[in-house]
């Protein structure tokens, strides 16, 4: 698979939630993937794309189920790209898009209070 654009916004390696302060760079990072992610028709398409048969789908598979035109679904998924969230391949005319499990990983982790993830990792 070919990542075809470079995501400009990469989540910290720490977490707000680490019992230490967060770095101001790190912070504005994960806010920016957060703000990626904090809207409903976004959390839908990375919903879609997860559950597609092939893991991947093209913009014609995903307006029809969202309800959206195809320039506003093509927005959203740029948004999702630009954050690290998806990959996107072109093939011939069609872009198709798969998630970046690492990223979605990422998030979650860091999210995890340490707590929460040192009792995960012992089970």
């Amino acid at each position: 698979m070919h990542d075809v654009g470079t995501p400009k916004t990469a989540a910290p390696a720490v977490s707000p939630l680490a019992g230490e302060p967060i770095k101001r760079a790190d912070a504005e990072r994960l806010a920016g993937v957060l703000k990626a992610v904090a809207d409903p028709a976004r959390l839908r398409l990375l919903s879609l794309i997860q559950s597609a048969p092939e893991d991947e789908a093209s913009v014609s598979d995903l307006t029809t189920p969202l309800g959206l035109s195809q320039p506003t679904v093509s927005h959203h998924l740029r948004i999702l790209t630009e954050a690290g969230l998806l990959e996107r391949e072109k093939r011939g005319v069609w872009a198709y898009y798969r998630l970046v499990p690492s990223a979605i990983a990422a998030i979650a982790e860091l999210l995890t209070p340490p707590r929460k993830r040192a009792a995960r990792k012992t089970r």
